[in-house]
């Protein structure tokens, strides 16, 4: 097998960083290559800076952003480190002369990574990519008006930056929960020469996520029978016309903050019910 064979057939295992432009569908067809231009300009001189040569990194265009992949023999504190100082100084100085400075999400995670002739793929690349397309990088940037925001997934979190180094403090990252396709991630943002940031609110809430409603209270029966028209005086008439023809007793007065019905002397030919249905079962009266 040859070597190029080897290449898609093997995986390696390496730093996985997608950069994407903040609100790059607000750039109309002028100013998106410049945009564009701004982007590789930042990247490219972190790089040399870093001393991270050019045949370590892969480089893919996405348009409005740049995918990325660097050789497992660089070390990762040094893309963590210094390089990402090297962005952050770069992009500040491409800023200073726009109206609208131009903001950079930053996703990174380490992984298995397969390389062929039109790119690389895998999980690693996948994850990279949902961490700075969240919703929630997306309104840290805003919110804090910052030029970039780097997110990193948990385990790059755990395995490197929670142990420190030249240029990484792991006290200014601050933990979200993400919902992403594949499911619910942990994951590190970072804004750089600033102290951990006040999250955002995480993802909207799915239909899933909602809590149950409960069953609206029963609404009375309005209606009224086309026989049933009868006023409320002349059944107090007819009450009282009764009342005549029965020995004298006195009347019962009521005050009443609810429904009530009076039923006195009545002969009922047919099963009848008395009383409102409620939701608990109770005997019924005939």
């Amino acid at each position: 097998m040859d070597d190029d064979a080897m290449d898609v057939a093997e995986a390696r295992y390496e730093l996985v960083i997608s950069v994407d432009a903040r609100r790059s569908g607000e750039y109309d067809d002028v100013d998106k290559p410049r945009m564009r231009a701004r982007i590789y300009r930042v990247l490219e001189t972190a790089f040399t800076h870093a001393k991270v040569g050019r045949d370590a990194v892969h480089m893919e265009d996405r348009g409005d952003g740049v995918l990325l992949s660097v050789a497992g023999r660089i070390a990762v504190t040094r893309l963590l480190g210094l390089w990402l100082v090297e962005v952050h100084e770069k992009l500040r100085d491409e800023n200073r002369a726009l109206r609208v400075p131009l903001g950079l999400r930053v996703g990174m995670h380490v992984g298995p990574v397969r390389h062929d002739d039109r790119g690389i793929s895998g999980r690693a690349v996948d994850l990279a990519c949902r961490l700075a397309d969240s919703p929630v990088a997306r309104r840290l940037l805003d919110a804090e008006r910052a030029d970039l925001v780097l997110v990193v997934s948990d385990a790059l979190y755990e395995d490197v930056v929670s142990s420190g180094g030249k240029f990484i403090e792991p006290a200014h990252y601050a933990l979200a929960r993400l919902k992403i396709k594949e499911g619910d991630v942990n994951a590190w943002f970072h804004l750089p020469g600033r102290p951990a940031p006040v999250m955002p609110a995480g993802d909207p809430p799915t239909a899933a996520d909602a809590p149950p409603v409960a069953d609206a209270p029963p609404v009375a029966d309005t209606r009224v029978d086309d026989d049933a028209t009868a006023t409320a005086t002349d059944i107090d008439a007819e009450a009282d016309a009764d009342a005549d023809d029965r020995p004298h007793t006195p009347r019962a007065h009521y005050t009443v903050h609810g429904d009530m019905s009076q039923h006195s002397d009545n002969v009922y030919q047919q099963p009848v019910h008395i009383g409102r249905i409620t939701d608990s079962p109770r005997p019924r009266k005939d």
